[in-house]
């Protein structure tokens, strides 16, 4: 995981219509950045309509939420649709953010090793400095979490 005072590494990746976002789009803004292992699964549903309904309280306190995946696109528009999401999604199909923000990492389930995405959050501050990082978050207090932080 990356360190809290450590600059973000800046990114270019597609949201969920096809637009190019940039971190360093951002500055001036907190950004709560979170990364999530798969669209329209129970505990990525649950944190993402979580961060939908604190959506109003976490832009009144001058923040943005992106959420990042290895998701395509499309995959993305569809848990938009579904739930209502007012935020980004990034599709990080290539892993590259994944990667720089060392979140790709050895799983295990069912007695099986794998390579997937680690539930992690960082808040970044108006000038691109990580302020606090969340390894292993839980889906459903995280969001709430991260208010708190603002």
């Amino acid at each position: 995981m990356l360190e809290v005072g450590s600059k973000a590494p800046d990114f270019s990746l597609p949201d969920q219509n096809g637009a190019i976002h940039k971190l360093s789009d951002y500055r001036g803004k907190k950004v709560i950045l979170y990364f999530y292992p798969k669209d329209n699964t129970s505990g990525c549903s649950a944190q993402a309509c979580s961060f939908r309904d604190l959506y109003p309280q976490i832009t009144e306190k001058g923040a943005v939420v992106l959420g990042v995946s290895k998701d395509s696109v499309a995959s993305h528009k569809k848990f938009e649709d579904n739930y209502g999401l007012p935020f980004t999604l990034l599709s990080d199909t290539e892993l590259e953010v994944i990667r720089a923000y060392e979140v790709w990492v050895e799983k295990k389930q069912y007695g099986r090793t794998f390579m997937g995405v680690s539930r992690s959050t960082y808040l970044i501050d108006e000038n691109g400095i990580i302020e606090k990082v969340v390894a292993k978050a839980k889906a459903r207090e995280n969001p709430q979490q991260m208010l708190e932080s603002l």
